[in-house]
């Protein structure tokens, strides 16, 4: 009698494929849900908030790839934004995962290393669309989301994380 083998993938990498697909049908769905909410769902920074839940519950590998990959497959299936500010959030986003792992190699405070990673990032993306505004390289307001808004979602998605990591040490202990 032989004995047949799979060679299935390993638990973490499943995880990962079914995060991504969740991620990409998040982002092409964003369109729908405002015209159904009447509401601007981009406001929320879901591809953010997506790079966040990598961040958390996938792989550092993975959160770079979701912080690539968002902002064009936006561009791809909704033609927006533009190329030059798909770049730019792309830009953005990868910078906010390298801040948020190498400032939480500094300190162990996963709010503060959120919190942080994400203002900085955001405070790099304003100067470089100043910069692009100013040269005409691209034309709006500098800032489309309000200011409170982007406050609330820094405090929900640093917050989110902190206790995500406070539940994970509790089980630990």
């Amino acid at each position: 009698m032989e004995i047949v083998s799979l060679n299935l993938l390993p638990v973490m990498k499943i995880k990962v494929i079914i995060f991504d697909l969740l991620a990409l049908l998040a982002i092409y769905l964003v369109p729908a849900a405002s015209h159904l909410f009447n509401f601007p769902v981009y406001y929320l920074e879901p591809m953010r908030i997506m790079l966040m839940l990598a961040i958390v519950h996938t792989t550092k590998k993975n959160a770079y790839l979701i912080a690539l990959t968002l902002p064009i497959f936006s561009l791809l299936i909704s033609t927006h934004p533009s190329l030059v500010k798909t770049s730019l959030i792309t830009i953005e986003l990868l910078l906010n995962v390298w801040l948020y792992f190498f400032i939480s190699q500094k300190i162990t405070n996963k709010f503060f290393s959120m919190f942080i990673s994400i203002l900085l990032s955001k405070m790099s993306y304003y100067l470089i669309k100043i910069l692009l505004v100013n040269t005409s390289i691209i034309s709006g307001d500098v800032v489309s989301t309000p200011i409170y808004i982007q406050i609330i979602m820094l405090f929900v998605l640093s917050g989110y994380i902190y206790f995500f990591e406070s539940s994970v040490q509790k089980k630990q202990e």
